[in-house]
């Protein structure tokens, strides 16, 4: 089965962010495939690689990271949210003469389009947050 993931919640001010992560090893460890995960809204700070959390606390950013790298997981982050969150990529931070790109590797900008895309290819699709 095909799932893709839509995550609106921060790393640390809901659930929201660790449920899908586990939800989405989950579905991987029973053999079902994650099409697409699409951050937006606060949840665009789950792909912001410059997060430094202290070395008690887990670190979400770092495990979604991992596991979009060793499952080859395309990861989308909602470009509109994105710039208003500082979560920004080499093509905009050049745009906006910004010096500094703080997307994770793996992730990329896009917008609604590919979430619709998303919906379209899924057998299902889940909210988190």
């Amino acid at each position: 089965m095909k799932f893709s993931l839509i995550v609106y919640g921060a790393p640390y001010s809901t659930e929201a962010a660790a449920t899908a992560l586990h939800f989405a090893g989950a579905v991987i460890d029973r053999g079902h495939e994650i099409y697409r995960l699409f951050f937006i809204s606060d949840g665009v700070h789950n792909a912001n690689r410059l997060a430094v959390v202290p070395q008690d606390e887990v670190n979400l950013q770092s495990q979604w990271h991992e596991l979009i790298a060793r499952h080859g997981i395309d990861s989308t982050v909602c470009v509109s949210s994105a710039l208003r969150r500082g979560v920004i990529d080499q093509g905009e931070s050049e745009r906006h003469e910004l010096g500094a790109i703080s997307l994770a590797r793996g992730s990329s900008i896009a917008g609604l389009g590919q979430w619709v895309d998303a919906a379209l290819q899924s057998d299902r699709v889940v909210s988190f947050g």
